[in-house]
């Protein structure tokens, strides 16, 4: 019967249609955040820049699952009343690079260093926002000089609270039922940010079509370099002035993987979120963009 029933799902997943969610009302597009590819080394990276190009620059850096769009589209605008604000795709995200192979968070902290030298930044404040914060970590530690201000939220030097072992067989589980059905995940995590009002029902398309803009394998490498990345050593080490944005429900990376992150930088300033949870950048916009705002003076 339970072989039946997967030859039956597996049939369908191979031959039958397509099959999106039901969207209710007028459809939209979130106002703003256009960009442009920019190409760095061998590759093209998307970019979205808002706010007056003489402005001090301030580069945002989204997490896994979601691309750079997605994730700040509800706080950049903020930001860039004061700021110059470039949101990059990070690779296998979004509309930047499919780069094929294994990758490691130090990569993606290179390759955003290549973007900053082709836009000609120089020493800009950053931030990072869970597996973006894990990069903004690399970036500052293998580019000197580079980063003048740094803002890690909801993430840590020691993000992934399960044994690493169980995280790398629960991530070949997920790969090999996305390779089978693509749809799966995106399902999961469009229900999720529709139901806790994270993302409003009008966006509900357009949510899905940057769910669906990935590649499945290349998605899961992203997750593979999470479980690898360990700063723990050398965090510490980081001489910059920091903020930690820390949502006290985050589900994910453990509040107090976040708060012992914090408790490493000599030069720190913690923010709590209180009750928020990991996608605290959707659902507390306005409470993130005020402690960076603050934090950047």
């Amino acid at each position: 019967m339970i072989l039946a029933a997967l030859g039956g799902f597996a049939a369908w997943r191979l031959f039958g249609p397509e099959v999106p969610p039901r969207f209710r009302g007028r459809q939209e597009r979130p106002a703003g955040m256009t960009g442009r590819t920019v190409v760095a080394g061998r590759h093209e990276f998307f970019v979205r820049e808002l706010g007056p190009v003489d402005a001090p620059p301030l580069v945002l850096l989204h997490g896994w699952v979601y691309d750079g769009h997605v994730t700040w589209h509800r706080v950049a605008p903020v930001l860039a009343e004061t700021h110059r604000v470039v949101v990059i795709d990070l690779r296998g995200h979004g509309k930047s690079a499919r780069i094929r192979g294994r990758v490691e968070i130090d990569d993606m902290a290179d390759e955003v260093a290549a973007v900053l030298d082709v836009l000609g930044l120089g020493p800009v404040a950053l931030v990072g926002y869970s597996m973006g914060g894990m990069v903004a970590q690399a970036l500052t530690r293998r580019h000197p000089g580079r980063v003048d201000r740094l803002v890690l939220a909801a993430t840590a030097a020691r993000p992934v609270k399960v044994p690493r072992w169980f995280g790398t067989v629960g991530f070949f589980v997920g790969r090999a039922a996305a390779r089978l059905d693509r749809l799966i995940a995106p399902r999961i995590a469009h229900r999720y940010l529709l139901a806790t009002g994270a993302i409003p029902p009008e966006h509900a398309a357009w949510l899905w079509e940057c769910l669906l803009d990935r590649d499945v394998d290349l998605y899961y490498e992203a997750g593979f370099a999470i479980l690898r990345f360990d700063a723990g050593s050398w965090v510490g080490r980081l001489d910059l002035p920091t903020l930690s944005i820390v949502p006290t429900g985050d589900q994910l990376v453990p509040p107090s993987r976040q708060r012992e992150t914090a408790a490493a930088l000599a030069d720190n300033r913690v923010v709590e979120i209180e009750g928020a949870r990991h996608e605290a950048v959707l659902t507390h916009p306005a409470e993130v963009a005020k402690a960076i705002r603050s934090f950047l003076g």
